[in-house]
């Protein structure tokens, strides 16, 4: 490793980026939580709670993650899983709904988020590393279905509170999605443990497709 991976790496360690991260997820949560709770007080619509509830389990999983045995140093992880992580609490609340029926599909996102969620417990992380590798439950069926959840939701986040800006957010968080995922797997995929497990099951987020 040279000098500036050396660099990097420990930067990474660091506790005050950690903290100073913490801090900015707790901020855009807080902003994120109350813009939804006021969407909720005005139209009656429990979306609004389910969604918040989907993105503040996330929040609290970040900041109790355990201690990862080997973690990424690139910048580009860091950067991608960072975008991908706080772009969504940009979305906001409009009331306007293309198809109102789609808040079923927050219902089915949330649902397989949880499970997802609860089968990593403190092994989720924000970058790729190498933790506990989880292989049964849903993560027997798909290599992410925690990205196959946000997916769920973010359509019918988009759906149900139609906007350009949401629309752009929503575009955006799926690419930065899919270049974190594939970033992952590159990096996971050096562990011979990994390799058995994307042998074993083979889509990432989508039965049959991808």
């Amino acid at each position: 490793m040279n000098t500036t991976s050396h660099a990097l790496a420990g930067l990474l360690r660091s506790r005050p980026l950690n903290v100073g991260l913490g801090m900015l997820l707790a901020w855009a949560w807080g902003w994120f939580c109350y813009a939804h709770l006021q969407g909720f007080l005005r139209s009656g619509d429990w979306s609004y709670l389910l969604f918040c509830a989907s993105e503040s389990l996330v929040a609290v999983l970040f900041l109790i993650r355990s201690e990862p045995v080997r973690v990424s140093h690139s910048a580009l992880d860091w950067g991608l899983a960072i975008a991908a992580t706080f772009l969504p609490f940009l979305f906001s609340p409009t009331g306007d709904a293309v198809l109102p029926a789609a808040r079923l599909l927050i219902v089915a996102g949330v649902l397989i988020q949880i499970g997802g969620l609860l089968s990593l417990n403190r092994s989720f992380g924000l970058v790729a590393a190498h933790r506990t590798l989880k292989t049964s439950g849903l993560y027997g069926v798909v290599r992410h279905p925690l990205y196959a959840s946000y997916l769920l939701s973010y359509a019918g986040y988009i759906l149900n509170n139609t906007s350009a800006l949401n629309v752009t957010i929503s575009v955006l968080a799926g690419a930065l999605m899919v270049a974190r995922l594939l970033r992952e797997e590159r990096f996971l995929a050096r562990d011979p443990r990994y390799l058995a497990y994307m042998a074993q099951v083979k889509y990432r987020v989508i039965p049959r497709l991808f």
